[in-house]
Parts: structure tokens; C-alpha cells; sequence
């Protein structure tokens, strides 16, 4: 089965939102033909949107993956469902028990009602662009450009450092 590198976002506000991002980065090692990289550091940021929230605790894992980009998409989604999270419920940008994006797939572009590759707003958001420089320095965002050139653009967002790596490696 041949395996993709696959960068998940993982974001949490609510229900100890440290735990949060903890315990559902943990999970990522339940789903199949799936392994477990590496992980950021959590790192603090201020909500972005047009809803007032508690602060975001944020980070990024890679995955080794044999499932399609859909498949990884849907285990994602029930591990936010695991984790209380409701897609369909409050406004679009609210706080939320567990966020897990897909940021990047491999190097597919993609822009279609299921799935948008890579993240639409990945290119502009520091609490993404920190961990994932973290984890995959050098690394290239298809279409938009390395992620260290991306991360000098938003240098003005606060992002800070909360801890070691998310999850101990195994």
C-alpha cells in the first residue's frame, strides 16, 4: 500500500483545551493504515474570527498514511465527533472542543466540495505555520511557497510556545 506524508492541524478552546489536543492527537494513531509521525509543541494563539472565544491551544502532526485523502478526512472527523465536537452546529469560526484540518495531503491540490488541498488559509495563519516549521523545516506549501517564507508574512499574529511535543513519540 503505497503511504502519503499527511500534516493534520489540531486545535482546541474548550473542555481544558490542553487535554483536548493531547488526547486527540492520540487518536490519530487509532486510525488505519495510519502512523504517526512526529508532533509539535502546543502553542497558544488568539482566536481568529468573527466570534469572541477563549484563546486556541494549536499544533501539527504528520502521518504516514494508505488512505485516500477522502478516508483521512473522514477518520478526522470522527475523532472530532468523539471528542464532542458538531460540524453542523453554531457558527462557522466558534469555539470547539477539537478541530482536526487536514492541511496537507502529499503535494495533491485539490478545491472541491469535499476537500480543500492544501488548507485554503494555511498560507496565512501563524499558529499553523509555527508547529508545522517546527516538525518539517523547508518543507513546501504546493502553490503558495516554503513555509518559512509564509511564516514572515505573519509575523504580526501572536503565537506563543506552550510546551514540548504534543505526544510522546512511540
Amino acid at each position: 500500500m503505497k503511504q502519503v506524508r499527511a500534516y493534520i492541524g489540531i486545535g482546541s478552546n474548550m473542555d481544558d483545551p490542553e487535554r483536548q489536543a493531547r488526547t486527540g492527537t492520540a487518536d490519530l494513531r487509532t486510525l488505519p493504515h495510519t502512523t504517526l509521525v512526529r508532533c509539535s509543541s502546543l502553542y497558544r494563539s488568539a482566536p481568529v474570527g468573527p466570534v469572541a472565544q477563549p484563546d486556541f491551544v494549536n499544533a501539527v502532526c504528520s502521518v504516514d498514511t494508505g488512505l485516500s485523502s477522502e478516508r483521512l478526512l473522514a477518520g478526522l472527523l470522527e475523532i472530532e465527533r468523539k471528542h464532542g465536537r458538531d460540524r453542523g452546529s453554531g457558527r462557522k469560526g466558534g469555539p470547539r472542543t477539537l478541530d482536526l484540518d487536514l492541511l496537507l495531503y502529499g503535494d495533491e491540490r485539490r478545491d472541491d466540495a469535499v476537500l480543500a488541498l492544501p488548507h485554503p488559509r494555511l498560507h496565512e495563519r501563524a499558529f499553523v505555520l509555527y508547529p508545522l516549521s517546527e516538525i518539517a523545516p523547508g518543507l513546501v506549501v504546493p502553490g503558495r511557497g516554503a513555509v518559512e517564507e509564509l511564516l514572515r508574512a505573519c509575523a504580526d499574529q501572536r503565537v506563543s510556545r506552550v510546551q514540548g511535543p504534543t505526544v510522546p513519540p512511540s
